[in-house]
């Protein structure tokens, strides 16, 4: 605090004057209770009192600019995000060169404000718990850009959410924060074989060592974070052409998601998979393999367990499913499901995430039914690039295509 830094300083300052706090009260024409209580850093003292005391114990203006100094006002950020940036860089070493529950009921737009102030309430505090949390609001902030289609500044986000959890030590957060980058790489096109990396440490940091007197290390052993890590390397694999590798691992999946709670709208940690996502997450699988009769299965039990009130999720899994239909044949209904939830979600909620879902069904379609027109126009609205909030001076980093 300012007003301790400054009482110690007066404290050193009398001492070496040689002076008892009541014979500088006297010199100055203060209390010397209230004297006492600015060295304790209990009462903030004043410039006055700063300038009265450089003179009496000769320190020239030291005092005075000390005091200026601590109770300077800092000019308010333009950017608040990169305000927070700039905090979390500091507080991790992350350079900028080498550059939930409730979050789902809030439009990303209004969220991403919340996540900023709250990371910026983190600043100057190192811990365990701390960096958990740091690395776990990273993730939030980079999905929430990339949802507004600020794909570059969210890559800043991702690499920071990976230093913090890696500087917490909890296999867990690294696992997850490494699976969750992987599943929205692929929205952002980028190249898979670097997601596959990213995959692939997830798993690894859920399996212990397997040589007898191998060192030690963390594993993360939380249900959600292994199936985090499976589903995001099944994407990926399905995403590369590796599909017998793919298949494998879906296998792996399959049925799992009975074992994992059902979905609470109270807050919960990014490894509490729920049973929505793990049968989300297969049927996105099984679409990229083009089972799409097993993906139409899997995705309509998920938008059962799905709350009601979770309007974001539940549009993404029924764009999962209106990609299984026209993976199966049914296009008309693909292309009919495809373009009702573009027109009936509120335009705060649409995502880069969900036009990217939607142009995963018109790349099934495109050149094979006379209605995919129309839902190319509506990906061309991309209402989400109006959804700007913190960071909105940003220079807009959405796909074109």
């Amino acid at each position: 605090m300012a007003e301790a830094a400054f009482g110690v300083q007066l404290r050193q300052s009398r001492q070496a004057a040689a002076l008892s706090l009541r014979q500088l009260a006297v010199r100055v024409g203060y209390d010397h209770s209230y004297l006492s209580q600015v060295e304790r850093g209990q009462r903030p003292g004043s410039a006055d009192l700063a300038r009265l005391c450089d003179r009496e114990l000769g320190t020239g203006d030291k005092l005075t600019a000390s005091y200026a100094e601590m109770h300077r006002k800092p000019e308010p950020p333009a950017d608040p995000l990169e305000a927070a940036w700039l905090a979390l860089t500091s507080a991790y070493d992350v350079r900028p060169a080498e550059e939930l529950g409730a979050a789902r009921d809030i439009p990303p737009a209004q969220l991403l404000p919340e996540l900023v102030a709250e990371v910026q309430l983190l600043q100057g505090q190192r811990s365990t718990g701390t960096a958990v949390r740091s690395a776990q609001l990273c993730v939030l902030i980079a999905e929430t850009l990339t949802g507004l289609g600020q794909l570059g500044t969210a890559r800043r986000w991702w690499r920071a959410a990976r230093v913090a959890a890696d500087s917490s030590g909890e296999a867990w957060v690294r696992s997850v924060v490494r699976a969750r980058e992987a599943v929205s790489g692929l929205a952002e096109r980028r190249d898979p074989t670097e997601l596959l990396e990213l995959a692939d440490e997830a798993l690894e940091l859920t399996k212990p060592p397997l040589a007898d007197g191998a060192a030690q290390r963390p594993v993360a052993t939380r249900p959600g974070c292994v199936v985090q890590a499976q589903a995001a390397r099944a994407r990926v694999l399905a995403e590369l052409g590796r599909a017998a590798e793919a298949h494998q691992t879906l296998q792996q999946l399959l049925g799992v998601a009975d074992e994992l709670p059902l979905a609470s709208t109270t807050g919960a940690q990014l490894s509490d998979l729920t049973a929505y996502e793990a049968r989300w997450a297969e049927g996105q699988v099984c679409a990229s393999l083009g089972y799409g009769a097993a993906g139409c299965v899997l995705l309509a039990r998920a938008l059962e367990l799905c709350p009601a009130g979770w309007l974001a999720e539940r549009a993404g899994v029924e764009l999962g499913l209106a990609e299984c239909l026209v993976v199966d044949g049914e296009i008309a209904a693909g292309l009919s499901l495809a373009m009702r939830v573009l027109v009936e979600l509120p335009d705060e909620w649409h995502t880069y995430y969900l036009y990217d879902a939607a142009e995963r069904v018109l790349s099934v379609v495109r050149g094979k039914a006379a209605g995919a027109w129309e839902l190319q126009a509506l990906l061309g609205r991309r209402a989400y690039l109006g959804n700007r909030s913190v960071g909105s001076g940003s220079r807009n980093e959405g796909r074109q295509g």
